[in-house]
């Protein structure tokens, strides 16, 4: 059953993917200003002193602008930092004059500049992925990075940006994988009420 769940995923991620890669540059820049801009007018981002983003690859949903929110307003920000195989960890952003581009055309924080942030500490994650569904279920990108990193990020609210054709009724799903609290794609804000199911609040 785990292999068959495993070929669903990997024919989804493919197909999610492709389709992600084919929107416009422009398309993509607008859907990114207009997610981040929501995002920010939100309770969760108001209220979070420690918030945890991707840098994010060409293709994806672009949160420089949710950076520059960060550190104009006093917030901790931290990305993603791979420390091992299957392994990643929380560094600080102090400014955008830390980043330097890493693996994969990727920016990291430079070597002299990290700072660990305990995940235990984390207030919201802007979590990345294929595709998310309706049930707080997330496709990620393979690795499994996110579903070992989150278990530790116990209080951090776990919320994705997303193009609207990204947010599903279901997806498949393995006992390791982590929901996730909020997606917020151009039209709707779904956020969990349970364990099963979410429901749509307006977005701001």
């Amino acid at each position: 059953m785990s292999d068959d769940i495993q070929s669903q995923k990997k024919i989804l991620r493919r197909e999610f993917l492709t389709r992600r890669a084919n929107v416009s540059r422009n398309e993509r820049d607008r859907v990114s200003r207009e997610l981040v801009r929501k995002f920010l007018a939100t309770e969760l981002y108001r209220e979070s002193k420690i918030l945890m983003a991707y840098a994010s690859r060409p293709d994806e949903l672009q949160l420089t602008e949710l950076f520059n929110a960060c550190f104009v307003d006093g917030k901790i920000l931290a990305i993603p930092l791979i420390v091992s195989k299957g392994e990643m960890s929380a560094v600080e952003v102090p400014n955008f004059d830390a980043l330097e581009l890493g693996a994969f055309n990727i920016f990291t924080v430079k070597p002299e500049l990290r700072k660990f942030v305990d995940a235990e500490k984390i207030d919201c994650v802007i979590v990345p992925g294929a595709a998310f569904d309706i049930h707080g279920g997330r496709l990620g990108l393979g690795g499994g990075y996110y579903d070992r990193f989150l278990l530790h990020a116990v209080k951090a609210h776990k919320i994705a940006f997303a193009y609207d054709f990204q947010l599903v009724d279901n997806l498949p799903k393995e006992f390791h994988d982590v929901k996730i609290d909020s997606v917020m794609t151009p039209k709707i804000f779904w956020h969990a009420v349970d364990d099963q199911k979410f429901r749509h609040i307006a977005t701001p």
